[in-house]
């Protein structure tokens, strides 16, 4: 059985998702998907659906409607941990995220990472075909997040990342509040507090070409707030571990 597992959430990717599918399947080494498909209207979980007569290891979730990024791949990290995967990847759908750093995530985790992080920043600014603001607004806010939280982490935003089996093991993931992109940077903080070693791997990330982006003004809100109720938490010892991690 693979023990690598990439979960992709969708909702209106059909223009990108059999192309974003092949391009994961012809990595070495091999690494198995799973779809969280939100009922996009645009035919996409058919396009899933009748590749995965071609490719047993395609799986996928449909889920009734949009429940958030966060919850979507909640939802999914519950799924890879019953069936036994031992490194879970997020990566969003549209080639923001290269397929090919999945397997220099994977190497940072198996060399002793217990969480790798597709960073944009660790190196500088590597972000193509986003506008300036757009480009700013991110920067910064990861800024923030480390000035809060005092996380070392250049890019607290990431959304392209592996974990460990035993860091989603650890993790209450009930718990897990947020469902835009403080959910990316609650599952790194929750990790961090917990004691696990988290790693930054340099990526170019590149804006999508086709489709619409997902951003909106209430999940950056949702961030910029939410890492203060996160702080909030962890010094009055509210995150805590469903078990103890086996660290080391």
């Amino acid at each position: 059985m693979n023990d690598k597992l990439v979960i992709i959430p969708t909702y209106n990717e059909k223009e990108n998702i059999e192309n974003i599918i092949r391009c994961v399947f012809s990595l070495k080494p091999a690494f198995d998907i799973l779809i969280i498909e939100d009922n996009s209207p645009d035919g996409t979980a058919g396009i899933v659906k009748s590749l995965q007569q071609e490719f047993t290891n395609l799986y996928m979730l449909e889920r009734k409607g949009k429940l958030g990024l966060g919850t979507a791949y909640i939802a999914g990290f519950k799924w890879a941990l019953e069936h036994g995967y031992q490194y879970i990847f997020e990566m969003d759908a549209d080639f923001s995220h290269n397929p090919q750093d999945l397997v220099r995530l994977y190497e940072a985790c198996a060399g002793g990472a217990d969480m790798s992080i597709g960073s944009r920043y660790v190196t500088g600014v590597n972000v193509v075909n986003w506008p300036m603001s757009r480009v700013l607004l991110s920067y910064f806010a990861s800024k923030y997040v480390r000035m809060i939280t005092g996380m070392k982490v250049h890019d607290a935003t990431a959304g392209f990342v592996c974990y460990t089996r035993r860091v989603l093991e650890t993790i209450d993931l009930d718990r897990i509040r947020f469902k835009g992109y403080a959910f990316q940077i609650e599952m790194k903080f929750t990790a961090r507090t917990l004691g696990f070693v988290l790693k930054e791997v340099p990526i170019i990330f590149t804006d999508r070409t086709l489709g619409s982006s997902k951003m909106s003004k209430g999940i950056i809100k949702e961030a910029v707030f939410g890492v203060i109720t996160m702080k909030i938490r962890a010094t009055a010892g509210k995150i805590k571990a469903i078990k103890q991690p086996s660290i080391g």
